[in-house]
């Protein structure tokens, strides 16, 4: 199946870039419009995309449309020319691949590395998403089917097909898959096993940089299982199990229980996070190491590992000798 069919434009003859009139493909039926066409668009800054559908310059089906608009198989989307970047702008989204997991026609599991953020947008030019679509130009679709913060490492899910996309979203909101990760906490955790259930809010400080907080009054419902692996003294290697997805979840409740992460810079101890810098562990340790799932198009039951990074295993080799 192509992506997009494309139909002669009828506008008169021009020495600049022609409008398209671009069919959308059963495989994008359902994704948003500006979505549509970063992928279509590749190396257009995402700011021109959006003032050429708030101007009107981009239409569906001849007619004017919100940037959420979701798109369905048949519908004709007019794309105007759209300049590419000048001296100075965004530039092009370098391509590259990660290490891949798992993956098969339907889903694609990658070990995403610390430090990159899963996609663009709040400052950041260009994540994980974009640097794979453009190393793969040939795909149909690459969708996010969750988030992980950006010093965060590990199994990152990416749907494929938009059948995929929708089971994987269905099968977390269910709770039907399991998501535990590894982390070094300051302090020396007590018990073996502990459920964590505190609720969650997002607040916005005066600098505008969101975070999250306890709120037993407002917040919603979140649920953490904490697993001791090992002790180091000072510092403890946990396990956490996400029973619920909410934004830093993991972080936000080891911290109020008093085991801040080890090299969290929202919620840790600046301190301990400088003096692993110093010994060249400049991150957050949390990594999200195995998955249990079922197949969204199958069914069949995947469980699915990632190593902790060589950088984590170096540092606890450290606290071993310290």
């Amino acid at each position: 199946m192509r992506l997009f069919a494309m139909r002669k434009d009828t506008s008169p003859p021009s020495s600049g870039p022609a409008v398209r009139l671009v069919q959308v493909a059963e495989a994008h039926s359902g994704q948003r419009l500006d979505n549509f066409l970063f992928r279509l668009c590749k190396g257009v800054p995402k700011s021109h995309i959006y003032k050429a559908i708030r101007d009107g310059q981009v239409r569906v089906n001849k007619g004017r449309i919100a940037v959420d608009h979701r798109l369905e198989t048949g519908d004709v989307v007019r794309v105007p020319p759209l300049r590419l970047p000048q001296p100075g702008e965004a530039r092009p989204v370098p391509p590259a691949e990660f290490p891949v997991v798992y993956e098969d026609d339907a889903m694609l599991v990658v070990d995403k590395p610390a430090g990159i953020a899963v996609h663009g947008g709040s400052g950041v030019a260009f994540g994980v998403i974009e640097r794979l679509r453009a190393a793969r130009p040939e795909a149909p679709m690459l969708e996010l089917a969750h988030r992980l913060d950006r010093e965060t490492s590990g199994l990152l899910m990416v749907a494929k097909k938009r059948n995929a996309l929708l089971g994987l979203h269905a099968m977390l909101r269910e709770g039907r898959g399991t998501k535990r990760y590894y982390a070094l906490v300051c302090g020396d955790w007590v018990n073996d096993r502990q459920h964590i259930k505190l609720p969650l809010s997002k607040w916005t400080t005066v600098s505008g940089e969101r975070r999250v907080r306890v709120d037993k009054d407002a917040g919603q419902a979140a649920h953490t299982i904490v697993t001791l692996k090992q002790r180091y003294g000072k510092f403890s290697l946990v396990e956490a199990e996400l029973r619920t997805g909410r934004t830093h979840q993991i972080r936000v409740h080891l911290a109020a229980m008093g085991f801040p992460i080890v090299g969290d810079d929202k919620y840790g101890d600046d301190a301990i996070r400088l003096s692993f810098a110093r010994k060249g562990f400049a991150r957050m340790f949390l990594h999200a190491h195995h998955l249990d799932l079922p197949h969204p198009l199958t069914a069949e039951p995947l469980a699915l590992e990632a190593p902790l990074p060589q950088a984590c295993t170096d540092i606890l080799k450290t606290l071993e000798g310290g």
